[in-house]
């Protein structure tokens, strides 16, 4: 445990950020897998998941939960498999 006043409100914070970043993470990686299920299951709603599966990988890269080639490279593999 840290003693000092700063360290302990950073040990805080970090536990805050890495709390809401574990989230968003998640719910990023949910709303891909649903597009994936639901493309696989041939539903009607797939460009919809795929709109939102695309912004949930934005917003993620935008916070820098993961790097910008990934998202674009998830993306990229979504679209090809939206086109099939």
């Amino acid at each position: 445990m840290p003693i000092i006043k700063s360290a302990i409100e950073r040990a805080k914070t970090n536990i805050k950020a890495n709390e809401r970043n574990s989230a968003q993470l998640s719910a990023m990686r949910t709303t891909v897998k649903r597009f994936e299920q639901a493309k696989t299951a041939g539903a009607d709603n797939v460009e919809d998941l795929f709109r939102a599966a695309s912004a949930a990988v934005d917003k993620a890269a935008s916070k820098g939960l993961i790097k910008r080639n990934k998202a674009a490279r998830d993306k990229s593999r979504m679209a090809a498999r939206l086109a099939k």
